[in-house]
């Protein structure tokens, strides 16, 4: 009981550079793993309920997600960026599959419509969790077409092509407000 007590107590108490983490999970350190994981799933997770926002298919989604990074750790590249920007587009990716799938979307139409839809405004929908992230603020500085987009391909999963339908404007126009729309966010963050 005792040794129980200090191995955990060891494991919080054990903090790892993000070479040192790597490099564990890398040979397969189950401690490390148990530190990444308690150390990087509520952001992870986070991401994902904003995407998916049923909470059980996001905790399941988020178990998907640690599975893909211990299986892919090797793939992991500290040059392209860092560990966790490489997880978050993991955990982004897999939430985006989900709620593409065909069983989600299936589980969506036997529900009643106000559980599908979100705060309506305008043709498109606008997700209120934005708030959860702690990006409403600066977001909210945005112009309403530029925040509109950025919502829809960043928060709902929406693709370029997907908005574009949705709003009835021209590919070429949306992709553009995007990136404009992330330089203002980049200009504003700094």
């Amino acid at each position: 009981m005792i040794f129980v007590f200090f191995t955990n107590y060891l494991s919080l108490s054990t903090k790892y550079s993000e070479q040192e983490l790597v490099a564990l999970l890398l040979q397969r350190n189950e401690q490390a793993f148990g530190y990444l994981y308690d150390n990087y799933s509520p952001a992870l997770f986070g991401i994902i309920n904003q995407i998916v926002p049923d909470k059980e298919m996001a905790t399941d989604v988020l178990q998907d997600v640690f599975i893909n990074i211990w299986k892919k750790i090797s793939l992991y590249d500290p040059v392209k960026g860092r560990l966790f920007t490489w997880m978050l587009n993991i955990a982004r990716n897999a939430a985006i599959d989900k709620i593409r799938s065909k069983p989600y979307q299936d589980s969506l139409k036997n529900q009643p419509l106000t559980e599908n839809v979100n705060t309506k405004s305008g043709n498109y929908i606008v997700d209120p969790k934005v708030n959860d992230i702690g990006l409403k603020k600066v977001i909210n500085r945005l112009k309403d077409e530029h925040r509109t987009l950025i919502d829809l391909s960043y928060f709902q999963g929406f693709t370029h092509e997907e908005i574009s339908k949705l709003l009835d404007i021209p590919l070429g126009t949306v992709k553009t407000r995007i990136r404009t729309a992330l330089t203002q966010l980049r200009t504003m963050i700094q």
